[in-house]
């Protein structure tokens, strides 16, 4: 007899500073790993399969992420459910709430925004505990540059400047519908700097490690090492220009995943 397969899209956030990001590897610890080895447990089975939305790297957080539980033979009783499991995940990662799709869904291929912001500040080295939320830039950086800086990422551009080791079958053009630095108000904590900002930017879509190094050229153009003409030039058609560094992971979460039409 055929089984019956049943459908969920999960919703659910994660501190990653502990993680070597969201899919499972051999030998190292991933948020993959972990939410499949309490799924395991609490079903007292493995007739399951998760498929994320995207994946974060080493160390990124996030804040909202979906991912799609395909579950054989019995359907889930959503409210029993997911307190059970919220019980039993560690206590960095959580799951927000529980929707049930069906075999239509395809969490790839489904239009959707994604939000990511970059925590950082600048000045003296802050407190260690805010670490694994926000980067710390020693020093000065000119935020009002930085400003009109992120704003050029607008629009539709040629990203392979801010694409880690493309291939040839890379997109290497893509649209950005927001790229801007503002004041954190956001994320608050007794041990953060008096002053931090972010940095936001949303697209349906990013190339591997693309937010890490538009930050990283953001935060030389704040030291004066790089000019406004930089990113203007580096986002033009066929551009060959290179960015040699990329911001650290730790200040980088996915903020918001939002599905359309769901």
């Amino acid at each position: 007899m055929k089984r019956k397969r049943y459908y969920y899209l999960i919703t659910m956030q994660y501190l990653g500073f502990r993680y070597h990001g969201w899919q499972k590897q051999p030998d190292v610890n991933t948020v993959q790993r972990m939410t499949e080895r309490t799924l395991a447990y609490v079903f007292g089975h493995k007739n399951f399969k998760l498929l994320a939305a995207g994946r974060t790297d080493a160390k990124v957080s996030a804040n909202e992420i979906a991912i799609e539980l395909f579950l054989d033979d019995e359907p889930l009783d959503i409210s029993a459910f997911l307190p059970l499991f919220n019980q039993n995940l560690p206590q960095d990662i959580r799951v927000l709430k529980i929707i049930e799709t069906d075999e239509k869904f395809n969490i790839i291929q489904h239009p959707k925004v994604k939000e990511y912001i970059y925590l950082f500040a600048f000045g003296e080295k802050y407190h260690p505990f805010a670490a694994p939320y926000m980067t710390n830039i020693l020093g000065d950086l000119d935020i009002e540059t930085m400003k009109k800086g992120a704003k050029l990422f607008e629009g539709n551009h040629y990203l392979k400047t801010y694409c880690y080791k493309p291939t040839a079958h890379t997109i290497l053009e893509g649209e950005i519908e927001l790229c801007e630095i503002v004041e954190n108000n956001l994320f608050t904590a007794n041990f953060f700097p008096e002053q931090s900002y972010l940095l936001r930017v949303r697209g349906a879509g990013f190339k591997r490690h693309q937010i890490r190094m538009m930050m990283g050229t953001l935060i030389l153009l704040g030291k004066g090492e790089l000019d406004l003409d930089f990113i203007k030039r580096s986002l033009q058609p066929n551009s060959n220009i290179e960015v040699n560094y990329i911001a650290p992971a730790s200040g980088l979460i996915l903020n918001k995943m939002i599905f359309k039409d769901l």
